[in-house]
């Protein structure tokens, strides 16, 4: 009985350390369109800004259409290239990469 309670306490405590370290490579990314820019903001699960990240921006057909990096808030904005589904891809290094979908409608009513 013993045993079973060593292994069951053994794999209680494996979780937890599994789920703390997907937690850490986790970097939250939101978008959204207003007065002709996209807007961009992205920060860690702490709350701190995801500073100096690699933001690539795509079109529906995966073509790039803007590129470059957030500043010191975690933030970057760039005017709608044009009217269509874009997906936001932000990599934060050392495994810190998420990306965004922001659908068409939301960037026509941003124009």
């Amino acid at each position: 009985m013993k045993f079973l309670n060593y292994v069951f306490a053994s794999m209680v405590l494996v979780s937890f350390l599994c789920a703390g370290t997907a937690l850490a490579h986790k970097v939250n990314v939101f978008a959204y369109a207003e007065d002709g820019k996209i807007y961009v903001e992205s920060y860690f699960p702490d709350g701190r800004p995801a500073a100096g990240s690699e933001l690539k921006v795509y079109d529906s057909r995966g073509n790039l259409l803007a590129e470059g990096k957030t500043d010191g808030e975690g933030k970057f904005s760039f005017e709608i290239p044009r009217a269509d589904d874009l997906k936001i891809v932000v990599n934060a290094g050392m495994g810190h990469k998420t990306d965004f979908k922001l659908k068409k409608s939301e960037v026509e009513a941003g124009k």
